[in-house]
């Protein structure tokens, strides 16, 4: 039997390849070769050690693009040669969110690259009902960014007055800049997007986000005001994800309106309920997608107005997978997203 390279992480910041046996598509599977993975902020915590949901070793990669290179005997979906993206969420089918099509907040939910086998490896096997396809025209880069575009194409319709709607995001990472745009493609009137970042928000006006704000030395209530009128936002997304941002968004969101929390608290947070309360604000949250986000992310890239070039910050070379990780971590302001070249050869 052939064999390949496989990624492992064997402990917090250390990468092994190891030389394995190219698996075998069940019969519901089809065997694809990776071409592009990226690297997420949820990888740089399993790099870094700090990822409360992970164990060693693990092979990570969960935002992928392939090739079906092999087909299982009934997998007949999608033929040999089809381009694809992997949605990475193992799930039970039979729990109560499951069986009411909410399979992203499974009971029992896995995702590659964190609790089950990622794909960071020249060959991979997967369910066919996984996979979705991308066109012609979308190069392996550009589909390696639909999951987490998919991300926020469904932390956007959480709201679901969206069209018309006055839009505020806090953090200017790969996720509030993918919102930014997704939000505005599925209808916003006006989006405004804050950080602390001069680097980071002059990236936001390159991809056509409409304000920005540096909240290092303004008041968000001041912006929002500036920005939107007296009326302020319609809805707060916080992408952050500390307890700085999400006070900011309690302090100064107009009394009756709306915040989404997309960002992972990477720990217990301290916020202030009392004035969420008397405000009647909505607190709402966002996990992840399910596959007509997907497919809404293909259509919005399709359609240009969704500009992902400018967020692919570098690429390396699979063998470089941990350099890659050296690097963001000595450019942390600048990076956006980081790509690994599985197969360069396209």
């Amino acid at each position: 039997m052939s064999k390949m390279k496989q990624e492992v992480m064997t402990e917090p910041g250390k990468i092994e390849f190891r030389e394995v046996d190219i698996p075998q598509p069940g019969p519901d599977q089809v065997l694809v070769k990776i071409k592009r993975i990226g690297i997420c902020g949820s990888d740089i915590h399993v790099c870094h050690g700090t990822h409360p949901y992970t164990g060693y070793p693990v092979t990570q990669g969960h935002e992928v693009s392939a090739q079906i290179v092999e087909r299982g005997q009934y997998a007949t979906k999608y033929e040999v040669g089809q381009r694809v993206v992997i949605e990475p969420q193992v799930y039970c089918g039979h729990c109560y969110p499951c069986l009411h099509g909410k399979y992203n907040l499974c009971e029992e939910l896995k995702v590659m690259g964190f609790q089950t086998t990622g794909t960071a490896s020249e060959y991979f096997a997967v369910d066919e009902s996984k996979c979705t396809p991308i066109p012609d025209e979308m190069t392996y880069d550009q589909g390696a960014m639909m999951e987490p575009l998919a991300v926020t194409v469904h932390a956007a319709k959480r709201f679901p007055d969206l069209v018309g709607a006055n839009v505020c995001i806090e953090g200017c990472g790969p996720i509030g800049l993918l919102l930014a745009q997704s939000a505005k493609a599925l209808g916003a009137k006006k989006v405004l997007i804050t950080d602390i970042s001069d680097l980071r928000l002059n990236l936001a006006k390159e991809v056509g986000v409409d304000a920005v704000a540096n909240t290092r030395d303004r008041n968000l209530g001041e912006v929002l005001v500036e920005t939107f009128g007296p009326d302020k936002a319609d809805v707060i997304y916080d992408c952050a994800g500390n307890d700085i941002t999400m006070n900011a968004a309690i302090q100064n969101a107009r009394k009756g309106s709306t915040i989404i929390l997309v960002a992972v608290f990477g720990k217990m947070a301290t916020v202030d309920l009392a004035k969420l309360n008397d405000s009647e604000l909505d607190l709402n949250t966002s996990m992840m997608y399910r596959h007509e986000d997907y497919v809404d992310a293909i259509r919005l890239v399709r359609e240009g107005k969704i500009l992902l070039e400018p967020l692919m910050s570098k690429h390396f070379p699979f063998e470089d997978f941990q350099r890659a990780y050296e690097y963001i971590d000595e450019n942390r302001e600048q990076v956006m997203k980081v790509l690994i070249d599985v197969d360069p050869e396209v």
